[in-house]
């Protein structure tokens, strides 16, 4: 096995198992940061290696990044390609070199075919940056916990300031370019009221809120204190939150997650890792041209990132063959007995990959498993109540 006698999870590569194309592609095209986050799976829990990456991905490298998406793209015969530029805090590059980083990877790729987008804590985004991105078709996604408490508890520079009123201005301007908006990422903060910050992320008219569980793992479990003195306190959390996102006349915003649930529900597929059993399709490439698999997966230990395949040496099909991403392309057969035995594993999927690692291996229930549950159970609840309500009044 790649990796083994380093410190690394073992992994059971499936038999037979056809690997799915990589859809998405994060290139990490500037690995500092400008904020100093106490959640960031970058630079504060187990592996911090990002800290000594270079900071900027070279010209040399990005340039065989876009030649590796472009074959992946065209031997797959792919229509739908989204490309997310990413850090670190990718604005650190500047607007203007990240417009040029677009038009090539659409000039290589296909210019219908590639999405591009940014992915940014909004500190940087300011009127002049917002115009050269917007009007190049670049999306821009920003990070907010909710309103100042909620966001600065946790959101901060490294003097301890706290970035709310920077990160409020940018989404204030980007409201105004509906065009170029794709949403705002929400860590889930048990300390803040889930409606009042799903209201104060409402106020900047988001395309699109995605509410994301802290990384954390059973060797390192999530802040569990407070509000969190229940087994389920994440999953009450996020009911509360879908209760204020569902129970209005008119849908003011999409939430990524309850849609999932809601799609899983009703039969379908999954578009996301986070939940159900779609295959991952997302790969990363760090400033140093290596290939990674999802790097939220820095949260679990040293190397859990890894492939030691790189775009100089290797294709994008090489790294579908390696045996995590492999794993993690498997649907059922990776999760553990105790969630195969589960009746809402279906929707579930196990969780997050990172939050499912204990001592050397992925194949455990996520460490959010009772919070996982109850949602799916509750969500499941509102949407039986009102189809049996629909058909009632239908007679």
């Amino acid at each position: 096995m790649p990796g083994e006698g380093r410190g690394q999870a073992v992994v059971d590569p499936p038999a037979a198992v056809r690997p799915v194309p990589f859809s998405e592609f994060i290139l990490k095209v500037h690995s500092r940061c400008n904020l100093a986050c106490d959640y960031c799976y970058m630079y504060e829990l187990a592996d911090r290696r990002a800290r000594t990456d270079p900071p900027l991905m070279s010209t040399e490298i990005f340039d065989l990044t876009c030649r590796r998406v472009a074959e992946h793209v065209h031997a797959h015969e792919l229509s739908d390609a989204r490309i997310v530029l990413h850090g670190g805090e990718p604005l650190l590059a500047g607007a203007a070199t990240l417009v040029r980083m677009a038009e090539r990877l659409r000039a290589a790729v296909h210019p219908a075919v590639a999405r591009v987008s940014v992915q940014t804590n909004g500190t940087l985004l300011d009127d002049r940056a917002l115009s050269v991105l917007a009007d190049a078709g670049v999306l821009i996604g920003v990070s907010l916990d909710g309103d100042r408490v909620a966001n600065d508890r946790h959101r901060r520079y490294a003097s301890g300031r706290g970035s709310f009123d920077d990160v409020d201005r940018a989404l204030r301007l980007l409201a105004g370019r509906p065009g170029a908006y794709a949403g705002i990422l929400c860590v889930v903060d048990l300390d803040a009221d889930p409606r009042r910050t799903y209201e104060a992320l409402l106020a900047y008219r988001p395309p699109m809120v995605d509410f994301l569980l802290p990384h954390a793992n059973w060797d390192a479990p999530p802040p569990r204190s407070g509000r969190a003195a229940r087994a389920d306190a994440y999953g009450s959390w996020l009911c509360d939150a879908f209760d204020a996102w569902y129970d209005v006349p008119v849908r003011l915003t999409r939430v990524r997650l309850f849609e999932e649930l809601m799609n899983l529900l009703l039969g379908g597929s999954s578009r996301t890792e986070s939940v159900g059993l779609s295959p991952v399709a997302a790969v990363v490439v760090n400033t140093d041209g290596g290939y990674e698999q999802v790097d939220t997966l820095r949260s679990t230990y040293p190397g859990a990132v890894d492939t030691d395949l790189t775009v100089f040496d290797n294709s994008l099909d090489d790294v579908l063959r390696h045996p995590a991403v492999a794993v993690r392309q498997a649907g059922l057969s990776a999760l553990a007995a105790d969630c195969r035995a589960c009746p809402v594993h279906l929707v579930c999927g196990g969780g997050n990959y990172p939050h499912r690692y204990r001592a050397g291996s992925f194949r455990n229930p996520s460490v959010y498993c009772r919070d996982l549950r109850l949602l799916i159970e509750h969500v499941s609840g509102r949407l039986r109540a009102d189809l049996t309500g629909l058909r009632s009044r239908g007679r």
